[in-house]
Order: C-alpha cells, then structure tokens, then sequence
C-alpha cells in the first residue's frame, strides 16, 4: 500500500514512464525554483524515496542533463523563430548569443549544456558531446549559407565551441554593472562580430 501513495497513486506502468515523469517533475521543479536541484527534491515532489530516483539517475547531474535535454527542442524552436531571416553569420550568432543567455537565465536547466556552473565534478562539459551537439544544432537552424561565407565543417564546430565559451563566460561572470541585451550586442558586435566576418575573407585552409 505503500508504494501506491508514491507517484501521486498512480505507479508509472514500466521504467520507460518512470524516467520521463522523473524527468518531467525535475523540469518543472527547475521551473518554478529557479535552482539547481537535488534528488531528495525531485523524490520528494513525487513522493517516492530517494533510492527509487537513483535507480534511473544516479546523480543530481544526470537528472539535470536529462532535464535539459528534453527542454532542448522547445528552446530551439524558440530560438529559431527569434533568428529567422538573418543571414548574415555575425548578426545571427551575436543574436543568438543574446537571446540564449536571456533563456538560460530564465530555465536554468539549459545552462547544464553551456557551463559547468552546476557541479565541478565535470569542468569540461562546455566541450562535452552533448554541448557541442547542441550548439551544431542550432546554428544548423539559421538562415545563414555558411559555405558561402567560408565556414566549412571544422570551421563550424570551432565557431560552435568559440560561442559555447563566449556564453560560459557571460554566464558564469555577467559583470558589474551587468550589461542589458543592447550593450551586449554591441559588445559582442565588436568584438566577436570582426572575428566572424573574417572567415568570409580568409583564405582557404
């Protein structure tokens, strides 16, 4: 009888329905906290015991990955519609950096894919597979003819891994006084915008 109170009495009918509704209460939680969370937290909200969690996630940043991965698509469609039509690389990228930061900062659980501010267990997981995937898949969303611009695909993951870092750093340390989203497009126009247009005059590797 027990174990039917937990999960709210409605016990999930196999493992595959018990991570995702794990899941499901760790994004939500996140969402509504605004934090970093635990597992005690997310057994708690389901109303199981810890050890019930750590049987699909066997640590807080598993929990967090996977909370962020299943955010992904819903941020990359909303960063779509934010970039469409801008073809330009710079504007696009400097766009895009933008409005990331602004999301992270509204879904923290997308910032376990941008920096390692939430365990300093994994101090490279801006460079981990799923950070650089992530970061191929968005600007593969752009409007942007990045052959024609010179960008092929060693160019692309090091751009990809150039913006992964440029957002750590803005995210981990924003600055004192914090720029608004104007200042910091025209910072980032400045600086990081030259160093991207010049891919388009430089010469062939």
């Amino acid at each position: 009888m027990a174990r039917r109170r937990g999960w709210g009495g409605s016990p999930p009918a196999d493992d595959a329905e018990a991570s995702r509704r794990i899941i499901a209460a760790a994004v939500e939680l996140i969402g509504r906290t605004g934090a970093e969370i635990s597992i005690a937290d997310v057994a708690e909200s389901l109303g199981v015991i810890r050890q019930t969690v750590y049987r699909y996630f066997p640590s807080a940043d598993a929990l967090m990955t996977a909370a962020a991965i299943a955010s992904v698509d819903g941020f990359l469609d909303r960063l779509t519609a934010h970039v469409t039509g801008l073809r330009d690389p710079a504007t696009a990228m400097i766009e895009a950096i933008v409005y990331t930061l602004a999301e992270v900062r509204r879904t923290p659980h997308l910032g376990i894919l941008l920096s390692s501010s939430y365990s300093n267990v994994h101090p490279d997981s801006l460079t981990s597979d799923e950070a650089q995937a992530f970061g191929m898949t968005m600007i593969r969303r752009f409007d942007v003819d990045w052959a024609a611009h010179g960008y092929d695909e060693p160019d692309l993951r090091e751009l990809v891994e150039y913006a992964l870092r440029t957002m750590q750093s803005f995210f981990l340390s924003p600055g004192n006084p914090q720029r608004d989203d104007e200042e910091l497009r025209g910072y980032l126009r400045r600086w990081m915008g030259t160093a991207i247009s010049a891919q388009s005059t430089a010469s062939p590797r």
